[in-house]
């Protein structure tokens, strides 16, 4: 259903039929004594329908609005413009073009178009409307995460067919060393496509070898069938080539593959290995360091069909790859696949309603296995992909618990000791034959970054500035140009290194000789239902990193499911016993939950709007931090609402019609709505 374009609040939707405000534009030329000339409405299909980019909830609709003829070939579906909207211009996304609007008055034509470039393609829009209703968010808040900012000579220099837009907002000149990457021309993709069909249907599995189901899954990615899998990896870095062979199989029933990885670091590896298996300029690496222009520059040349893979962080789930026939998730446990920004969706969720959507294949896999993608298996929307115990035994590296009978027998200090004497052996013998790794579960502090030995400062190859890290999952970057400086990595000799949980360096050669997991009380005693499960994250992610072998020590009681869980390495096992406790529990995921977080009065107003389901419970409010208030000054309260799965579109409808109503009151001190909560303890 649409609404008229103009300012509803300022009373619009009161005006008579026919009736239209009188532009700023039209009364200073008539006070000058003439008249604006006339427009001329497009003779075919003159109505566009736009959203307008405006986050407040009552005004989540699309607006009609009448296309001038001069405007007639650019106000294209899926393109950039602008609207005058509540007494304002506007941007907005034209979505539809249409013979008739259901708005009986007269309707304002459209300010401009800002560029004949269809950015928004209808399944980007439909998954963005679809992502919109399940997080009880809006559709322009969606749209501001899937679509990035627009560099106008960026968007010129690529197209051979490229028309010239309306206007030139917020373009930039590419720089001068980058060139665009190479596309493929009208005509090549038949032999682009079978060589890589050729490739694949040989059949050569690769790394899949070693999983039993591993050749059959990718077998039904080169056949172009929606195989779905919860991939428990192997230790080692083979993930990597593992992801690029699936990749490479979509590619050869002619479907493209979005694939979605925690950190730059990360992404950097599967870049390396889709260059092996597919070749040059066969994918795209989309990344928030690659700056404005190459970021918009690649997402392009994706949109345009260019490329049909796509790698990249947290926001390539938008990415708008052409008949998508793969998508995958590394390391779903992962905090940074949550999006910080309304409606706060997760990466796992809209990856898999993406590929629902598509009919596309599916990967979620790890080191380990999250107690979502456990009910993935459950549900039977996705099937276990992992290796037999032998394969097993043979990649993985010995893990040995320092609070186990035998060791506190020789030890009575291990089980309180900082570094228990099985550490300290265990890191003495390994540092002859490599490095060994330190896992410390808390934060500490870091000026800057020198080389071990010399105590030479660390500078940039391209700028010579300072490198530094920015954050537990970020690889050193260069703290005056930005650039990513993936070389640095420790070397195969004997050393110890110190990094927190996410920031352990790579290691060349085989891995690390031995790894030391420090304070796992400091882990499993945190106050967070997921306490346990990203626990065993942790280590397996640490020990993954060590070499076949090679030995894991983990400062924690033997006689813990999780420390028992990492010894036999059975991550499976483990969030299947997890879920079923969270099922007798009423925990998520086995149930889903809203949180309502903000000023105590405005969440109790909220709630009190609220037409909750049936089936729904209330848990609260309570305080949740003594000395935080809001805006207002009001202490902080936070309400959860739980239902069971099955009733999850209701209450994300009930909790977006509360907000509806509270935003057209103009409400300034709107409560935070979160479904599906990060943390709910």
């Amino acid at each position: 259903m649409t609404a008229q374009s103009g300012d509803p609040d300022e009373g619009l939707f009161d005006l008579p039929a026919g009736a239209r405000k009188e532009t700023a534009k039209e009364k200073a030329a008539t006070a000058k004594g003439r008249r604006p000339a006339a427009r001329r409405p497009a003779d075919r299909l003159p109505i566009a329908r736009v959203i307008v980019d405006t986050p407040l909830p009552h005004l989540d609709r699309p607006f009609d609005y009448r296309v001038p003829a001069d405007m007639d070939e650019k106000a294209v579906p899926g393109c950039r413009v602008k609207v005058r909207f509540n007494g304002r211009q506007l941007a907005g996304l034209l979505v539809e073009r249409v013979e008739s609007s259901e708005f009986a008055g007269r309707l304002a034509y459209l300010e401009t178009v800002v560029s004949p470039e269809p950015v928004l393609s209808p399944e980007i829009l439909d998954l963005a409307r679809a992502v919109a209703d399940r997080y009880a968010g809006t559709l322009s808040d969606v749209l501001r995460l899937a679509i990035p900012p627009r560099h106008a000579r960026v968007e010129k220099e690529a197209a051979p067919d490229a028309k010239t837009s309306d206007t030139d907002d917020g373009g930039e000149d590419p720089p001068s060393d980058t060139a665009p990457p190479p596309e493929t021309a009208e005509g090549e993709g038949p032999a682009v496509q079978g060589t890589v069909e050729a490739a694949v249907l040989g059949i050569d599995p690769g790394p899949w070898d070693a999983y039993p189901e591993g050749p059959a899954f990718v077998r039904a990615l080169s056949e172009g069938r929606p195989a779905r899998a919860v991939w428990n990896a192997l230790p080692g870095t083979d993930w990597t080539d593992a992801i690029a062979v699936a990749a490479r199989a979509a590619l050869a029933a002619d479907r493209g593959t979005v694939i979605v990885l925690p950190d730059g670091r990360d992404v950097a590896s599967v870049d390396a290995a889709l260059v092996r298996h597919l070749g040059e300029g066969r994918h795209a690496a989309l990344t928030a360091d690659l700056g404005p222009a190459e970021r918009y520059r690649r997402w392009l040349s994706v949109l345009r069909g260019g490329v049909r893979v796509v790698v990249g962080t947290r926001a390539a789930v938008f990415a708008p790859v052409r008949d998508l026939g793969l998508v995958v998730l590394w390391d779903d446990g992962d905090d940074v696949h949550v999006e910080p920004h309304a409606p706060y969706p997760h990466a796992r969720t809209v990856l898999a309603m993406r590929a629902h959507k598509a009919g596309a294949g599916a990967l979620i896999g790890g080191h380990t296995r999250t107690t979502d993608a456990q009910l993935l298996v459950e549900s039977g929307w996705a099937r276990p992909l992992l290796a037999d115990r032998a394969t097993l035994r043979r990649w993985a590296p010995v893990i040995r618990p320092a609070g186990d009978d035998r060791e506190l027998a020789r030890d009575e200090a291990a089980r309180s000791a900082r570094m228990p004497s099985l550490a300290l052996r265990s890191a003495r013998e390994a540092t002859r034959s490599g490095p060994v790794l330190f896992q410390v579960p808390r934060r500490g502090y870091l000026n800057s970054l020198a080389c071990a030995g010399c105590r030479e400062p660390a500078r940039c190859d391209a700028c010579h500035g300072p490198l530094a890290l920015r954050g537990s999952h970020a690889m050193p970057s260069c703290g005056w140009c930005g650039r990513v400086a993936g070389q640095w990595a420790v070397p195969d000799r004997p050393a110890l290194v110190v990094a927190t949980p996410g920031a352990e360096p790579a290691v060349e050669g085989d891995g690390y000789a031995a790894a030391v997991l420090l304070d796992g009380w400091a882990l499993l005693n945190r106050a967070d239902l997921r306490a346990s499960e990203e626990t065993l994250r942790r280590w397996l992610n640490a020990a993954a990193l060590v070499r076949p072998g090679g030995t894991v020590v983990v400062s924690a009681d033997a006689s813990s499911p999780v420390v028992q869980a990492l010894v036999r390495w059975d991550p499976g096992g483990f969030a299947e016993r997890e879920l079923a406790d969270r099922r007798g529990l009423g925990f998520p995921p086995a149930v889903s939950m809203a949180s309502i977080t903000g000023g105590a009065e405005h969440v109790r107003e909220l709630l009190d709007q609220i037409a909750l389901p049936e089936e729904a419970e209330l848990l609260g409010p309570v305080p949740i931090d003594p000395e935080r208030s809001d805006q207002g000054g009001q202490p902080t309260e936070r309400a959860l609402l739980r239902v069971p799965r099955g009733s999850i579109g209701a209450l994300a409808r009930a909790l977006k019609a509360a907000a509806v109503a509270r935003s057209a009151r103009r409400d300034e001190h709107l409560a935070q709505v979160r479904v599906d909560p990060l943390r709910v303890i």
